[in-house]
């Protein structure tokens, strides 16, 4: 099949399930130009690692002449006037972008429900939540929207929707992949990273989208080689994370405990238990850095440039969010709970670097994604609830971590709706070979 044939393919796939049949809600915008893109292609016009892949990106990633929405009414009107370097380096490769995904408003959301543009439904659980925030690109990867998608994490943001649709998404090491382009969270978290259906797909794009970029001064060339991410690892040794103090289903507990330790056995790798101190301080190290860094960032969605003001047009969490860090920030708290939560990120940074370098390193640090199964969509569900989605994922972005959820199996929810479970692998900074060759074990097994 050529490209613009597979082009053709996705595109009846969207104008079927995306919004008259099942109505996944996962595009909020085509690419008018992607049969053209396709037909360049196919003539050999643009080559390269991503030849006739079809990727799906963000809608907080800027594409040029579509529209950077965020999901929100406060920039619904706003198109894109250049690429992010990402997507310079897709079209460079030989991609076709077809479109633009839904997410939760400003990527404030771990549920894919707080889009202004309505709610994302999970295409292996319809009536579900997806996960978020990068839920639309997670679910067009599961619907069969595209072959990949972009996303960007901050907290558990590709992992969360990859465990929830069955999928395979990956956050990056920080500062391994330019986010020049990315309207921002949090900028001391953000990362984006692909999402797709194998790892093999995921470390091809992230193979493409690393690097070291002048537009971004975190940015920087890491250690990678493409063709090592199919070599077996040897002498592997698991840590299988303690979860002891975490409110974790056990059902989701029990099956990753199982498939680590099959594989190990299997394998013949060496398997403990980590203990990681002060994970019970990850959300509230967490959301303090983001309340801040996000108010700090919309500043400039005031209306005289962007769209909207914001306080005018976002939603509920959104305007949470600009609130919570328009509190901690006033004159008079001189910073000191920013300062407190970066403080205690560093601690948790180092506690994971005890588990990675100390005298009982382990290779990779193996839990669950997400902790619980997927609620249904337009549950009330409490604020408390909804930020613990991401207990297991935040911890690594703290840290600057490379990690990957990948499918491990299925569990029926108390009203009998099976769904996907994602297994979530974390590894040492700028470790991303060794993460995707343990990662490739697993998904063989699983696949057997």
């Amino acid at each position: 099949m050529n490209t613009e044939e597979k082009v053709k393919q996705y595109l009846n796939a969207i104008e079927k399930d995306n919004k008259k049949g099942k109505k996944i809600n996962a595009i909020l915008e085509i690419n008018s130009q992607a049969l053209e893109e396709a037909k360049e292609i196919d003539n050999g016009k643009r080559n390269g690692k991503l030849r006739g892949k079809v990727i799906v990106v963000k809608s907080n990633i800027n594409v040029k002449g579509m529209h950077a929405s965020c999901a929100s009414k406060t920039l619904e009107d706003y198109k894109a006037t250049y690429d992010a370097t990402v997507v310079e380096k897709l079209r460079n490769e030989g991609a076709v972008i077809i479109g633009m995904s839904n997410m939760d408003e400003f990527a404030a959301g771990g549920s894919g429900e707080t889009s202004a543009f309505g709610a994302t439904e999970n295409p292996n659980a319809l009536g579900l939540i997806p996960g978020g925030s990068s839920s639309g690109s997670a679910a067009s990867v599961a619907a069969g929207f595209c072959d990949i998608a972009l996303g960007s994490d901050t907290g558990g943001s590709i992992r969360n929707p990859a465990s929830h649709c069955g999928v395979v998404g990956l956050k990056p090491s920080y500062s391994s992949v330019s986010r020049y382009g990315l309207i921002d969270l949090s900028m001391s978290l953000d990362q984006i990273g692909p999402i797709a259906k194998n790892v093999k797909d995921v470390a091809l794009l992230f193979d493409v989208i690393r690097g070291k970029d002048k537009r971004d001064a975190i940015s920087q060339d890491i250690k990678f080689n493409l063709e090592n991410v199919n070599k077996l690892p040897k002498e592997v040794t698991i840590g299988l994370l303690d979860l002891e103090g975490l409110n974790v289903n056990n059902d989701i507990k029990e099956l990753i405990e199982i498939k680590t330790r099959q594989i190990a056995k299997e394998k013949n790798w060496k398997i403990k238990k980590v203990k990681l101190n002060y994970l019970d301080l990850a959300i509230e190290t967490y959301y303090p850095l983001v309340y801040v860094e996000f108010f700090s960032g919309t500043r400039k969605f005031d209306g005289r440039r962007y769209g909207k003001k914001i306080e005018d047009s976002a939603g509920r969490e959104v305007l949470r969010r600009i609130l919570g860090g328009s509190e901690i920030s006033k004159a008079e708290y001189q910073g000191r709970y920013y300062h407190l939560a970066l403080k205690a990120k560093q601690i948790i940074e180092q506690e994971f670097k005890k588990a990675f370098e100390g005298k009982d390193k382990v290779d990779a640090i193996i839990c669950p994604t997400v902790p619980r199964l997927p609620h249904e969509i337009g549950s009330k569900i409490s604020v408390e609830e909804m930020y613990s989605y991401d207990v297991l994922t935040v911890p690594s972005s703290l840290a600057g971590n490379c990690a990957i959820s990948l499918p491990i199996g299925k569990l029926k929810t108390g009203e009998g709706i099976e769904c996907p479970v994602g297994m979530q692998i974390i590894c040492d900074k700028f470790q991303e070979e060794k993460l995707f060759q343990i990662a490739n074990v697993f998904e063989k097994i699983e696949k057997i």
